[in-house]
Parts: C-alpha cells; structure tokens; sequence
C-alpha cells in the first residue's frame, strides 16, 4: 500500500508539473504576440500554482507577469509597481532581458515624474519616484526626489518615512560636475565627463574645464526631517535632528533659526535669544534677526535694548512697518508713568513747577512717537489704529492743521 500511496503521489506531482509548464507556455506565447490582456487573464490561473512551482518555473512565470504588467510600457502605473516587484523575483537566466526591461521602465517612469512635478501633481510624482527607487535601488537619488515631491504634496509622514530612511542609508548627494565654458556665450555649462572632454579637446566649443563636487544634501535633509517632527508635534525629535545637522553645518543661518524657532515653540526663551543672537553675529544687516531682537528685548522689559534693534532695522530698511510701529509703542509707552505722576500732584507751587515739567515732557515724547506713527502712515495708509493715535497727538499737542487733515482723510 505504501509503494502504491508513492506511485500515485508521483503521479500527481507529474500532472501538476505538466499544467503549471502548459499554462506558461500559453503566457509566453501571450507575452509574445503583444496580447496582454490575455497573459493578465494566464497570470491570474496560474497564481495558485505558484506555490508549487520549482524555482526555475517561478523565475519563468514571474519573468512573464512582468512583461504582461508592463505591457511595453502601455501599463497603468499601478501595473508598472507590480512588474518592479516581479522582476526582483526572476534568476539569472533572464539578466539582459530584465536589464532592458528596466530600463525602459526607467526611463518611462522618469519622463512621467518630471512632466507630474512641473505641472504641479506633487503627490503623484512622489509615488513615481518612489517606484523608481524600488525599480533602481542603486540610484537613492530617486528616493531623494521622493521625498522632496511628498514635501511639495504636504504628505509630510511619508516624506518623514523617505527622508529617515537616506539618512539610514548615509546619502549625500554629493555628485561629479564637470564643468566647462561656452566659448560662444560665455556661460559655463555642466555635462558628462566624456561629452565635456570631446567639446574641450577635439570640437574646442568649450574651455576652462573643471571638475567640481556638489554640495551635500545631508544637512538638508536632516534639517526636513527635524522640521517634520516639530509640524507633527513631535519638537524633541524635531530638536535632537536639527542639533545634528547643525554639527555638520554649523555656519548655516538657516539651521540656527530653524532651532531657534523650536526653541520657541517649546517657551524656552532664553536659547532662543541666544540663537538668534548667535545668527545675528554671523548676519549682522539681517533687518529680520534684529526685529527679533528687539521684540524679545521689549517682551524682556528692556525698552532701551528694543529700541536700539528697531533702529538698526529701520536704518537698513526705512519702509520696515512694524519696527517703526513697535518703536513709536515702546515711546509712547513712557506717557503713562508720566500721567500717573501729573495726576497724583496737588495745587501747590512746586507741584505746578512739576506738572510743567511733566507736561514739557511729555510733548517731547509726542514729538518723538510722531516721526515713526507718521511714516507707517506713509507706507500703510489704510492703518486706522495709527491715525487714531495721531489724532489723539495732534489734538494734544495744538497741531490744527495736521489734526484737521488726518480728521478729513480718515473720517474720525
């Protein structure tokens, strides 16, 4: 009974053998002549077989699906995802032919994200790059331009997934250009090694050859991956991993603002100011750093310090609305403790000597406040609160004329 029992298992196993090799050689033959839908149809009774095919069968049947999915290049992009899967899935009998097919898939896909992410279908163009990648592993540029799309495309957790896993992978991006000028328009044009050499040395439409490394991309985007988290919610990550793309960048302004910010978020105010301090130092006329400054200083009571910075912007940038707005503020803010004073005096002599002086005193920060509320007016005329408190000025201090033409202008 046994011996039968094995007979007839053999058998069986032979039939099987036979169906999984006719059923392929009808793929094949649909592959072929160009019939995908046909092979399509072939795939989907032969995927139960699968599991029972020996390894040189699998390799065939897989080689097969892919051309079906592909379909030379008439495949939906979800059909080119499965025949990338495919084609990892084939042995080495098929390299040159899996080699073409890639390539053609290559550059399919590639013509496909570019043409995505210049009319703006970022998100589209993410899942093409990211098929790239998978089709050219080699090639982690394409998991770059990935999670630069996911960027674009606001799909910021699967930018996060793309960007975590290059700086896994230690990319840079750091490329030979080779450079060479037109002798003809004077520009400098970037080309292959070969391409630039033959231009410089046999057809002499270039000179000045040069070879240059461009620059790294790992500060770049351990600095995404840092604002990423902080967008998530997630600022200790987002802290820890700008940290470390400053350690590679330390000179980069943009990375000490971008912890400075995070530093903020988080109500530490004191590294705050020191970070923008330290990136002011390296960018002294930067009109932005020292407008932070000086609202920092103004939040920290120190109205001299504030008043300093909103100078120095307004120095490099006359027309710089809310540094003259804030300036006036921190002047006009002085009137109140000098009310207060004219308020508590009494009808004495010395008092009325003192409620002239304070008085006097303040008209000289009327007059002071004015040049600044003026010349926000100038720039935002439709500023109704600072003509208010122009009107409020004028009216105090017997300016008529100016009083009667703010009154006119803005009806108030």
């Amino acid at each position: 009974m046994k011996k039968q029992f094995i007979f007839a298992l053999a058998v069986m196993v032979t039939i099987t053998t036979f169906a999984q090799k006719r059923e392929l050689r009808t793929l094949e033959r649909a592959v072929k002549n160009n019939n995908y839908a046909e092979a399509k149809s072939v795939v989907s009774e032969l995927e139960s077989m699968v599991g029972s095919m020996d390894d040189k069968l699998k390799s065939k049947y897989y080689f097969n699906k892919a051309q079906a999915y592909y379909a030379n290049g008439a495949g939906s992009n979800a059909d080119f995802k499965i025949a990338i899967s495919d084609l990892t899935k084939v042995d080495d009998n098929y390299v040159s032919e899996v080699s073409e097919i890639k390539q053609s898939l290559q550059n399919e896909l590639l013509t496909k994200a570019n043409n995505l992410y210049t009319s703006g279908k970022y998100s589209e163009a993410a899942k093409l790059f990211e098929m790239l990648y998978a089709l050219v592993p080699s090639d982690q540029v394409y998991l770059y331009y990935a999670a630069a799309s996911a960027v674009s495309a606001q799909e910021v957790e699967i930018a996060l997934k793309h960007y975590l896993e290059l700086k896994e992978l230690g990319y840079t991006g750091v490329e030979m250009q080779y450079l060479a000028t037109n002798k003809e328009t004077g520009e400098e044009e970037s080309f292959d090694k070969v391409t630039r050499d033959v231009y410089v040395n046999k057809v002499k439409t270039h000179i000045s050859p040069k070879d240059v490394e461009s620059e790294s991309k790992t500060a770049e985007i351990t600095k995404n991956i840092a604002l990423i988290y902080n967008s998530l919610g997630e600022s200790e990550k987002g802290l820890k991993a700008i940290k470390v793309a400053r350690e590679a960048d330390p000179s980069n302004i943009d990375l000490i603002l971008i912890e400075a910010n995070m530093h903020y978020k988080l109500e530490d105010r004191e590294a705050y100011t020191n970070l923008i301090k330290e990136a002011t130092q390296k960018d002294p006329n930067n009109k932005d750093l020292l407008y932070n400054l000086g609202v920092l200083s103004a939040e920290a009571g120190n109205a001299k310090e504030a008043k300093m910075y909103y100078k120095k912007v307004l120095q490099l940038d006359p027309a710089y609305v809310n540094a003259a707005t804030n300036i006036a503020a921190l002047i006009l803010e002085e009137e109140v403790a000098v009310i207060k004073e004219m308020n508590g005096l009494g009808s004495s002599v010395s008092d009325n000597n003192r409620y002239d002086q304070l008085k006097k005193k303040r008209s000289d920060i009327y007059y002071e406040a004015i040049p600044y509320l003026e010349g926000v007016l100038k720039i935002d005329e439709g500023n109704i609160d600072v003509a208010r408190t122009l009107k409020g000025i004028y009216s105090a201090i017997g300016e008529e004329a100016k009083l009667n033409a703010i009154k006119a202008k803005y009806k108030i």
